[in-house]
């Protein structure tokens, strides 16, 4: 049974309904309406030693990515950070490491403004557990399944250059140092696009953040929208690192399944295509068109019009 199987089989849809929950299981956060001027974001993330991080990922760049891939999720929703709590299982009390972790996991806290408000620790096999909470005004979260016929698809930053970390840091490839120094540095600390969520809010007709790869999470965007895509690989954005690690089709398959990159992917239609640059200027973050949403349920990879057929699916748990 797939991990998304599993929800729906045994969690979606079931136990009491209530009138203030706006949008339950199946999207990047639940939305809640607390009052009747702003929707509450929540979603929740659990990293494991081992199947989420390398035992010696430095305790500091775990706490900040800990925070960070959840901070993706309200982004993803164009949610405003504000409160988070924090379940930390442990096998044992390492002072130095408890240290090291709460500074990067708060470093990431003050940089994004949201504020640690409860949790829970206990023994057990080393996992973190951090529920974020974000703001959004009433009627403007984006979510998975707005996205019409014909609306353009677009990515934030660059992507694969997480995936390529890890696998340096596993002695799958060689790099340049600078180039390690990056593609190991966006592994242990990706940016969650939080001002360009914000400023897609009324922009933008759906968006996903990347956490498991683009053709694992574009294909959850196409399931909630009931519609296919055409997606032209040779546009993809690639980072200088990767290109010159990697040859180009090695590249793109990292681009396309590598999963971590906690970019943005998001659709907009064509009458909003202008109102782009203006609106995601003050986020600090490239953007770019790599396809279009059409009829049909099938996600079509193109390279200089031809089908392409990526190494590697993305990640799922089960």
């Amino acid at each position: 049974m797939k991990e998304f199987q599993l929800i729906d089989n045994f969690f979606s849809g079931r136990g009491p309904q209530r009138r203030d929950v706006l949008l339950g299981i199946g999207d990047d956060c639940a939305l809640l309406r607390p009052g009747e001027n702003q929707t509450l974001a929540i979603s929740v993330d659990t990293l494991v030693e081992n199947v989420h991080f390398l035992p010696d990922m430095p305790a500091e760049d775990l706490g900040y990515k800990a925070l960070a891939v959840n901070l993706s999720d309200l982004a993803a929703m164009g949610a405003e950070p504000a409160w988070m709590t924090l379940a930390l299982t442990l096998p044992s009390v390492d002072e130095l490491w408890l240290k090291r972790f709460s500074d990067g996991l708060l470093d990431a806290a003050q940089y994004y403004g949201i504020a640690l408000v409860g949790g829970d620790t206990t023994r057990g096999p080393k996992s973190i557990t951090i529920t974020v909470n974000g703001q959004i005004p009433a009627g403007k979260a984006l979510t998975r399944s707005g996205g019409r016929n014909g609306d353009w698809i677009y990515v934030t930053g660059s992507l694969g250059d997480s995936a390529l970390g890890l696998a340096l840091l596993q002695g799958k490839h060689d790099a340049r140092p600078e180039h390690q120094a990056y593609l190991v540095g966006r592994h242990y600390r990706p940016t969650p696009r939080v001002l360009a969520g914000q400023a897609l809010r009324g922009l933008a007709s759906s968006a996903i953040d990347l956490s498991d790869g683009l053709v694992s999470d574009i294909r959850h965007l196409l399931n909630a929208t009931g519609l296919g895509a055409v997606i032209h690989v040779d546009q993809l954005p690639l980072s200088q690192a990767m290109r010159d690690t990697l040859p180009l089709d090695q590249a793109i398959s990292y681009a396309l399944t590598g999963g971590e990159d906690y970019e943005l992917l998001f659709t907009v239609p064509e009458a909003q295509r202008g109102a782009l640059e203006t609106s995601l200027s003050q986020s600090g973050v490239g953007f770019v068109q790599i396809g279009q949403l059409c009829t049909g349920e099938q996600l079509k990879l193109l390279q200089d019009g031809e089908p392409f057929t990526p190494t590697y699916l993305g990640f799922e748990h089960f």
